[in-house]
Order: C-alpha cells, then structure tokens, then sequence
C-alpha cells in the first residue's frame, strides 16, 4: 500500500479488539474488531446513533471502553492516553473555534497550547492560512466567517503540530455543496507522507468519494469492511440496465417488450417513464433493446448500464438507508479537539 506521493505505509495505524461501551441500556459499541493501514482514508459509515462518535471518542482517549482493547499509533488509549492524544488530531462535528480571536489567531493559539517555538508557530499558520484558502481572511475575528470557512480553519487546527492520525466526526454536516467539495480535497490531502484519516460520515457519496476502505456500522456493530469497490460487488446487487422514455405513457407497452428478456424482474416509474431490470450479465442486451424499441417506435430519452452504489450496498447490509431517523448517538455533540 502506498500514498499519492509512493512513501510507503505499511503499519497499522489503529487497532481495535472486543472494544464494547454502553450508555445506560444503549450498547452503543458491540465487541468492535477493526484495523485501519497507515497513510489512507478509512471512512466509518452509518445512520445518526450507530455508535461512529462514540468510537472516536474511545480512540481519542475521551471515554474508557468498558471490555476489549484499542491501538492507536502503537498506544493503549487505556493504559497510555497522553501518548495517544501527542500523535493524533481531532475535529468533532462543530467547529471549535474562538469567534473573538481572528482566523490566524486561532492557529497560533492552538500552536502554542503544541508548545511550539514561535518560528515554527509562523511558518505553519502561514503555511495552513494559505494551505486552506483563508490568507486573506486571516485578520477577521472568526464570528464574521462563513461556516465553511469556520470548518476549514477547525480542521487546520487540528493539524497545527502535524499528527500523523487523524479524526474528523462528520465534518462536511451542515456544509453547502461547494464548501464540502472544498473540505474533501483538503482531507484527501492528508495521506501524504502516510498521515492516517479516520472519517466518520453518514453521507454514501463523501465515503465513496474520500476513503480508500470503508466500515459500514450499524447499532453498535461493524457490520462489513472493504474497499467501495469490493462492497459494492460483494453486497450491492445486480447491474441493471436503465432506461427512460421520451413519452412516459408508453410505459406500460415498454415494459411488455421487456418481459420477453426479464420477465417480472422489471422496476417501472411511470411518473418519469423510468423502467429498469436486470442485466444478468449480458450487456449485448443494451444494443438489443435499442433495435427492439426502435421496431415499436418507442423512443428512448436515457439508456444505459447502473452499477450498484454505496446506497444499494448499505440498504443491502441493514434493510434500512442511512437517513434513516434515529436516536441520536450518546455524547455525539463532541467539540473536544485532543491532543494538547
């Protein structure tokens, strides 16, 4: 395994084994096994109250596991917590910034909490100030930010002293479109130099999009490990073919035709003249269609292959999407930042 720029990365970064916490009668983790490789993304993905924040806070040694053991960078958070917290990074589901001290502020703060000289403490604000697009807003007090901008200077604060793990709670939560698309490229980013990213997420496209490896989670267990791919392959389901028709009063004669190739294995959405059905592997199928509807005179507005998604994989697993309405995970509100 290797990061973009090919140093090679070959320890385990965080190891988990039997690690079980409760919350009154809340099992919020349930004999947690997982490892996470140095120098990658590793996404942890599941609905609001499966337990995601509750694993981070044990790894950063903010609560005690009550069974089982956890690694990080080699340390027991139990039995070594300030060796933990001296290598790690952290950015909970809300910024925790002051909104009375400017953006460079902030940093130069957080680098001196470090211990940092003050020559260093310089170089790298002003390295992170124009590392995360906020040079020129380094002289605004942080109440005038934007939220994104107040999510991209938290997360550069966690990554003032350069720790070689990190952890971000949901850190896209409550972004527009364009500041996530923003925070992603800075998060993917920090496997160079075989930094590890420990991401905790409820959205499929940011998990399918960022990590390298994905657990999927679900009321306190680890339900299954692998890279987007893999899941996909192993738990998303059939490739279909999709098709849309210009005139979706069509519907019902389309979906005739096609019951010579899937027989009652069709899906249809007349409100969009949708129709789809499996491909059982036979994509010759496609070009087929095409001559077929072409005789009848259906015209076609969309044609194509859909490959499973991190959606299908998910629902696959738990028999329920991630939106899904849930309690919300005990001691989820974590502004903490660790490691000072």
């Amino acid at each position: 395994m290797s990061t973009a720029n090919n140093v090679e990365c070959k320890d385990d970064s965080i190891q988990l084994k039997g690690v079980s916490k409760r919350f009154g009668k809340v099992q919020a983790l349930n004999e947690i096994n997982l490892t996470v490789k140095q120098g990658v993304v590793f996404a942890l993905l599941g609905p609001n109250g499966c337990g995601k924040t509750t694993m981070v806070r044990v790894l950063t040694t903010l609560l005690r596991p009550e069974s089982g053991s956890a690694l990080v960078g080699g340390f027991d958070v139990v039995h070594n917590p300030q060796n933990v917290r001296n290598i790690i990074g952290l950015a909970g589901q809300y910024p925790a910034v002051d909104e009375n001290l400017t953006g460079a502020e902030n940093l130069e703060m957080i680098g001196r909490l470090y211990h940092l000289d003050r020559k260093t403490i310089k170089k790298r604000v002003a390295e992170l100030l124009e590392g995360f697009s906020l040079t020129e807003a380094s002289n605004r007090r942080t109440k005038t930010y934007s939220g994104g901008m107040r999510r991209r200077l938290d997360l550069a604060a966690t990554i003032v002293a350069s720790p070689s793990i990190l952890f971000l709670d949901e850190p896209t939560t409550g972004l527009d479109p364009r500041s996530r698309l923003a925070l992603w490229e800075v998060i993917a980013a920090q496997t160079k130099n075989c930094n590890t990213v420990f991401l905790t997420t409820q959205y499929l496209e940011e998990a399918d999009r960022l990590a390298k490896y994905i657990a999927i989670m679900d009321k306190g267990k680890i339900l299954r490990v692998g890279t987007p791919q893999e899941l996909k392959e192993c738990c998303g389901g059939e490739v279909r073919i999709s098709l849309r028709l210009t005139d979706r009063n069509q519907i019902n004669q389309a979906a005739d035709l096609l019951r010579t190739f899937a027989k009652n294995e069709l899906t249809l959405i007349p409100e969009t003249g949708e129709i789809s059905m499996p491909a059982n592997g036979e994509t010759s199928l496609v070009s087929e269609i095409v001559r077929r509807f072409d005789t009848a005179g259906f015209i076609l507005a969309e044609l194509g292959l859909k490959q499973p998604t991190l959606d299908d994989v998910f629902l696959s697993i738990t028999g329920h999407s991630t939106e899904e309405n849930e309690k919300t995970d005990s001691n989820s509100n974590t502004k903490s930042r660790g490691a000072v």
